[in-house]
């Protein structure tokens, strides 16, 4: 007997939540506020979940694309290390016609002098 009154009671139960009367009953309505709170949270959470993963997913983005840009400078720094050697200077001047100097360079020195102060 008391297993027919709890299946009768969920039956009961079941049917007030289809039909809707269970919302008008003066229980439910001063619970109300606290299931919309409830609700409200929950609508929270959930775009709270969906914009860390955008988050997450631009982060992600831009550590491979920083990979990328990191390798390009490296590649960019090498190439411009080779072309800076003196040799291949040397080999870009001889196309365009100018010779490299044999005769090394020569260092003018000035001595200094005390200047006289000028008078304006």
């Amino acid at each position: 007997m008391p297993e027919e009154r709890r299946s009768n009671k969920v039956v009961r139960s079941i049917k007030s939540v289809v039909s809707g009367s269970f919302l008008s009953r003066d229980e439910t309505l001063r619970f109300m506020p606290f299931v919309l709170f409830l609700s409200l949270l929950a609508v929270l959470y959930i775009a709270n979940g969906y914009y860390s993963e955008a988050k997450m997913r631009k982060q992600n983005k831009l550590t491979e694309e920083l990979k990328d840009l990191r390798s390009e400078y490296i590649i960019t720094k090498s190439d411009l290390m080779f072309i800076s050697k003196q040799s291949e200077v040397a080999k870009a001047a001889a196309m365009l016609g100018i010779k490299e100097s044999v005769v090394p360079p020569k260092k003018i020195s000035i001595p200094l002098t005390n200047p006289e102060p000028h008078s304006d």
